[in-house]
């Protein structure tokens, strides 16, 4: 028996990336899983038949989480599909890059709405499902280093994750009278299909080799991260967050200019 043994959750953006790994690695814990998409209903398929293959029930829901009332009617089937809820994720997201004077306004509000209020959408019907069953719970926010590394070029996604922290946050405040616990996720470089929309295979290879931990990460990673906030023994872990990015936010591109110049560097003085 896993650590979620029993437990249901809801995972948005659910067949691919990582909340593909997330939703595998709770089923690998034992907890039931609805697995929400949006337009790759054969790659949905494929997640809930390997959580079936572990032993749990599982499902797919589509739903467009940038319109509430799809969102809100998405995790009403869901709880009602798993007979509650105990788990809810937040993961989906969609991002478009231009720098701010080049803007496609309709792909940033297609950011905002999506990364930001389907956030939203999810978490607060999730917890009101949460509070009505007066039995806690865990939500689980992925979120980015994108809330406080403002990337060129990626405006509006850095924007919807610095909200999507306040947000986590304010819940877990709010939320803990209920026992319900909110935390964040801020991944690192994670190697997911949606990287390949901006980036090659061999730039990913090649500029995985040089983080310092000499690749990318996994979803599974992150799933098990997941995992671990919403394990029993977790309990007191609320409004946190927990960075799963193998160094990539510590200074270690001034590390590598110090040991390039080391050979020609000066002795101190005595």
């Amino acid at each position: 028996m896993g650590e979620l043994a029993g437990k249901r959750a809801i995972v948005s953006g659910a067949s691919r990336g990582i909340g593909r790994g997330i939703a595998l690695e709770l089923a690998r814990a034992g907890a039931s899983v609805a697995v929400n998409y949006r337009s790759n209903p054969e790659e949905a398929d494929e997640v809930v038949a390997e959580c079936k293959a572990m032993g749990v029930e599982a499902f797919k829901v589509q739903a467009d989480l940038a319109d509430q009332a799809a969102a809100e009617a998405m995790v009403d089937e869901s709880v009602e599909k798993l007979g509650g809820v105990d788990i809810v994720v937040s993961n989906a997201a969609y991002s478009d890059r231009h720098m701010m004077l080049e803007s496609d306004m309709k792909e940033f509000r297609k950011t905002i709405d999506v990364s930001m209020w389907g956030a939203f959408y999810v978490v607060r019907s999730g917890a009101q499902h949460l509070v009505r069953a007066g039995n806690g719970g865990n939500i689980v926010v992925i979120s980015s280093p994108h809330a406080h590394l403002p990337m060129p070029g990626a405006m509006a996604y850095n924007m919807a994750k610095a909200a999507n922290d306040q947000m986590a946050k304010t819940a877990a405040i709010e939320l803990a009278q209920h026992r319900i616990r909110c935390n964040l996720i801020h991944p690192g470089w994670i190697d997911t299909p949606g990287e390949r929309k901006f980036f090659s295979e061999e730039t990913l290879q090649r500029e995985g080799e040089k983080l310092p931990w000499k690749r990318l990460g996994q979803p599974s990673e992150i799933g098990r991260g997941v995992v671990f906030l919403c394990q029993p023994a977790s309990e007191y872990i609320t409004g946190s967050t927990l960075t799963i990015d193998g160094g990539i936010q510590l200074p270690w591109r001034d590390m590598f200019r110090i040991e390039e110049t080391a050979d020609t560097a000066q002795p101190f003085d005595n």
